[in-house]
C-alpha cells in the first residue's frame, strides 16, 4: 500500500468555473488543480508530455494542452476516453486516432484499444491525467485512468494527476462489484458511488494492487483546495454529452440501471437521465418521443411514442440531498411492465452483480436490499480511509 503523502507528491489548488452565476456562491472556493500552473510547470518543462485529456481538461475557458503549448511545454501525444478528445462522440462509439487543430497526434483509448502501447509511449518522459469524473463506477473515465496508469507502469513513465472534485463525492452508496463480472465499465470492486476523487481512487489502484501482475504506478498528485467529501461542487462543463445538467448528474447512479432493461433513460431527448420511459409503460401521465442525433444515434425506441416518469421537477437540493441510489424508480418500473425480458444481460454489469436483478425479481423491496449491501459498504468505507486526500 502507498501511503497518502510521498515524496513524488505534489500537492496544488486551483479555482474552477461554475454553471451559473446563482450557484457560484456555494462552489466558489473550492479550486481545482490545473489553474496553479506555477506549482506543476517547472515540473514539466524540458520533457516530452503525453495528455490524457478531453473537453472537460480546461482552465476556465482556455484548455489545458493550450495552456500547457502556451506555457513552453512539449507535447508529444494525446490519449483521450470514451466521448473523445471533443467530449460529443455518442456513448458506445469506436473512435479512431486523429490530430489537435496543432497537429499533435491524438491517440483514442476507445476504439481498437483501451490502454497505451509502448510505441505510444515511446520517447514519453511523463503522461499528465486531467479528466473530470462523476464518481459512478460504471462511467468509464476510470477506467480509462486505470489503463493509463498500466501502461505507465510498464514503461517506467511517472503519471501527473490534476485532480478535480468529485460532483458526488458526498456519499458511498450501491453494491460492491463482483470481480466475476469485471468490464470496462467496471473494473474494480467498489460501489457504485464511491466517494474518491480521480487521485484518491489512483491510489486506492496502487496501493490494493489492482493494475497487472500487481504493478505500481509513480503517481505524482496535484491537490485541490477547499474541496471535502461534504462539499455539493457543480461542474463548469458537461462532463459528457447525456450528462447536460447537475440534475443529470445526480440522478445517474440511480437512472443509469435502466440502462441494463427495456425501459429508454432519456437518450434522444433534449433530458437524458432525467425521464425514462417506454411504449409497454402502463401510466400514460408523461410522455416524449426519443430521436435519433449525432449524440444519441439509434436510442432505445427510436421514433416511438414513450410513456414514463419525469424527473425534472426535483431540484437540485432534494437530489443533493439524498445521499443514496434510488431503487424505488426501477422496482416499480420492474412491477408495472412486463416482467418477462425486462432485464437485459447489460444489467449484472453495471450492477456489478447478478445478486440486484434476482433480488428485484424475488420481489425484495429497496429496504431489504440495501441492507444486503451494508457488509461490503462497511468493508469498502475502511478500505477508502486508507486513500482519503481531502476531509470526509
Amino acid at each position: 500500500m502507498l501511503p497518502k503523502k510521498t515524496g513524488f507528491m505534489i500537492l496544488v489548488m486551483l479555482q474552477c468555473g461554475i454553471f451559473s452565476a446563482c450557484q457560484q456562491a456555494e462552489v466558489q472556493d473550492i479550486k481545482t488543480a490545473a489553474e496553479r500552473t506555477g506549482q506543476y510547470l517547472p515540473v514539466l518543462e524540458g520533457k516530452n508530455c503525453a495528455v490524457t485529456a478531453n473537453h472537460s481538461s480546461a482552465i476556465g475557458r482556455v484548455h489545458l494542452v493550450d495552456t500547457l503549448i502556451n506555457a513552453g511545454i512539449m507535447i508529444k501525444k494525446i490519449f483521450s476516453p470514451e466521448h473523445g478528445y471533443s467530449g460529443i462522440i455518442a456513448d458506445g462509439i469506436s473512435i479512431s486516432n486523429t490530430t489537435d487543430r496543432k497537429g499533435i497526434p491524438v491517440i483514442s483509448l476507445y476504439g481498437h484499444k483501451k490502454k497505451p502501447s509502448a510505441d505510444d509511449l515511446k520517447d514519453i518522459d511523463i503522461v499528465i491525467y486531467d479528466i473530470q469524473d462523476v464518481g459512478v463506477r460504471f462511467y468509464t473515465y476510470i477506467s480509462t485512468l486505470h489503463y493509463v496508469m498500466e501502461a505507465c507502469a510498464e514503461n517506467h513513465i511517472p503519471l501527473l494527476i490534476l485532480d478535480r472534485p468529485n460532483p458526488n463525492g458526498f456519499y458511498v452508496d450501491g453494491p460492491v462489484l463482483d470481480p466475476a463480472f469485471q468490464s470496462f465499465v467496471g473494473m474494480h470492486p467498489i460501489p457504485v458511488v464511491y466517494g474518491l476523487t480521480p487521485a484518491e481512487l489512483a491510489l486506492m489502484i496502487n496501493g490494493e494492487g489492482w493494475l497487472k501482475n500487481g504493478l505500481q504506478c509513480e503517481l505524482h498528485i496535484v491537490h485541490c483546495e477547499n474541496y471535502t467529501h461534504h462539499s455539493h461542487y457543480r461542474l463548469p462543463i458537461n462532463p459528457s454529452p447525456n450528462l447536460r445538467n447537475m440534475e443529470a448528474v445526480y440522478l445517474y447512479p440511480s437512472l443509469a440501471f435502466f440502462e441494463g432493461t427495456v425501459m429508454n433513460v432519456g437518450r434522444g431527448t433534449p433530458y437524458p437521465f432525467q425521464v425514462f420511459g417506454s411504449p409497454d409503460y402502463p401510466l400514460k401521465e408523461f410522455s416524449y418521443i426519443p430521436q435519433a442525433s449525432a449524440l444519441n444515434i439509434n436510442p432505445v425506441h427510436k421514433g416511438l411514442l414513450c410513456y414514463g416518469k419525469d424527473l425534472r421537477g426535483l431540484s437540485l437540493e432534494t437530489l443533493g440531498s439524498m445521499k443514496h441510489i434510488n431503487l424505488s424508480w426501477l422496482i416499480e418500473t420492474y412491477r408495472l411492465m412486463n416482467k418477462t425480458g425486462f432485464f437485459t444481460a447489460y444489467m449484472n454489469n453495471l450492477a456489478g452483480t447478478d445478486a440486484l436483478q434476482k433480488q428485484i425479481e424475488a420481489g425484495w423491496d429497496d429496504v431489504k436490499i440495501r441492507e444486503s449491501w451494508k457488509p461490503g459498504l462497511e468493508q469498502y468505507r475502511k478500505m477508502r480511509e486508507k486513500y482519503l486526500l481531502y476531509p470526509d
